[in-house]
């Protein structure tokens, strides 16, 4: 696949089959999600794989966290226990952050999300779909516990990633000029 095609058309895939990314494939993604733009070269990311039964652990582990609010309805409690059964395999991606002083965290932030992109446009070169969530659990004290997050990470986003049904979808045409515009100073 062509770089521009690739970047022209990446599209995200929201129901994902078995098969995952081999260990080979997720080798190559990896190697892509670490290009990302990273000034002061932090490398501020990390990755967590998430397949097989710890899918289900994942799903308890959200699952425990929502029913700590009383006001949760158990219907909540199963869709956050069904949600990382929704692709093959997840990747939990973290920031790192670190003080430094020519480097916010804002933009450490960023470069872990160009790694996210990074390994979504990785996963598309090799013939798979995904799709990067986030949502309240992404930020919930206790999910960040059980996943092991340190006090100075976290999540960028959970991304889903396997194959997918029939034809890749079609992104809608965007216009560059509805939001590109030049500043006159």
């Amino acid at each position: 696949m062509q770089a521009l095609d690739l970047l022209l058309n990446r599209v995200s895939v929201g129901r994902l089959l078995e098969p995952a990314p081999d260990a080979a494939q997720r080798e190559l993604m990896f190697r892509a999600a670490l290009r990302a733009p990273d000034h002061g070269q932090l490398r501020p990311w990390r990755f967590l794989t998430v397949e097989g039964a710890a899918r289900a652990k994942l799903g308890e582990l959200f699952a425990a966290a929502l029913a700590a609010d009383p006001e949760t309805k158990p219907e909540a409690l199963d869709k956050a226990r069904a949600m990382p059964l929704r692709a093959p395999l997840l990747m939990v991606v973290i920031a790192r952050l670190s003080e430094h002083p020519k480097v916010p965290q804002e933009e450490q932030i960023l470069s872990a999300g160009c790694a996210v992109h990074g390994l979504l446009l990785a996963a598309q070169a090799l013939g798979f779909g995904g799709i990067w969530r986030t949502g309240d659990l992404a930020h919930h004290a206790h999910v960040l516990t059980g996943l092991g997050l340190q006090a100075n990470e976290k999540i960028v986003g959970f991304l889903y990633l396997g194959s997918f049904e029939g034809e890749r979808r079609v992104p809608p045409a965007l216009q560059p000029a509805d939001f590109v515009s030049a500043w006159q100073g």
